[in-house]
């Protein structure tokens, strides 16, 4: 019996619902009708933050523009990038901004966790630029930014005062205060060692920054940097939190509520995985890309 590729489409997508979330979004599996005057493309840019330009890679949705954008930000070091996700949100028709911060994967500059916030607020800044947004197509009024791990911290961090924004997403957000508290009561070559055990995974990807700096910036602002005192500054943009339950589920979950308790709009998860999702990327994208289209319109 033959089946048509349409009834075929409907089967998979009505198979594709889980036990932990909905039918999964057809543009997380399914590839887009071909568009020979607006294929989609990818352009390497440079994003320059204070006086540097940050490697970037614009994944640039098919179809006549300008198309909504996410600015989506890597974790610590940058080992999983989340580029499947980057993928499946260009499907869905949106643009989607990759960098690497100063001082990571061969950006020049030097690194520290003070300048990935700074070069968040650039990378978003870079995107509304009038000559950017023409030429790679961004409706401006529909930008909307998000990250994993280290990068939904630097998400949030931005959010606090950029009302502007169309929504935010925190993808198993980490919380440096709590970590901060916790190296706190290490010292000397104790607190080395309990750095290179945190900060195990950095290879040679960062310049001019170690475990142990890391571990020192994090504990001077360690009380400043504790993103659940943040919940009152995250009302005003919708947001969604995906935790995972074998990383930070537990506080991704505390800072959801805490929004939600101070009167924010949030669509909160935990799924039942590892801090990468390792094995719920198709559900972390199904999530995703729903949560994005569900987003009003300005």
């Amino acid at each position: 019996m033959k089946v048509s590729r349409a009834l075929l489409l409907t089967l998979v997508l009505a198979g594709a619902a889980r036990a932990d979330g909905p039918a999964i979004p057809a543009a997380v599996i399914t590839d887009p009708a071909p568009d020979a005057a607006y294929p989609p493309h990818s352009a390497q840019v440079l994003v320059p933050s204070h006086g540097l330009g940050m490697n970037g890679l614009f994944y640039l949705a098919g179809g006549a523009g300008p198309h909504p954008t996410v600015v989506l930000l890597h974790g610590l070091p940058g080992n999983e990038q989340n580029l499947d996700l980057a993928q499946a949100i260009r499907r869905a028709g949106w643009n989607v901004l990759t960098l690497h911060y100063r001082g990571a994967w061969g950006s020049p500059g030097q690194f520290s966790l003070q300048h990935v916030l700074e070069d968040a607020d650039a990378a978003v800044a870079f995107v509304r630029r009038a000559d950017i947004a023409a030429k790679y197509g961004i409706d401006g009024r529909r930008v909307v930014l998000g990250g994993h791990s280290m990068g939904g911290f630097a998400s949030a961090a931005h959010a606090r005062t950029d009302h502007a924004l169309r929504g935010v997403f925190l993808l198993d957000a980490w919380n440096p205060g709590a970590t901060g508290e916790l190296l706190a009561k290490a010292h000397g070559p104790a607190l080395a060692a309990l750095a290179n055990e945190h900060f195990d995974d950095l290879g040679n990807a960062l310049q001019g920054a170690t475990a142990l700096s890391l571990a020192n910036e994090i504990v001077s602002r360690r009380v400043a940097w504790n993103i659940q005192s943040w919940a009152p500054d995250l009302t005003r943009v919708p947001l969604l939190v995906i935790g995972a339950a074998k990383g930070g589920g537990d506080d991704n979950r505390r800072l959801a509520d805490a929004v939600t308790a101070a009167g924010g709009t949030v669509t909160a998860l935990t799924l039942p995985s590892d801090h990468s999702f390792q094995d719920h990327r198709i559900a972390v994208a199904g999530r995703l890309v729903d949560w994005l289209q569900s987003l009003p319109v300005p």
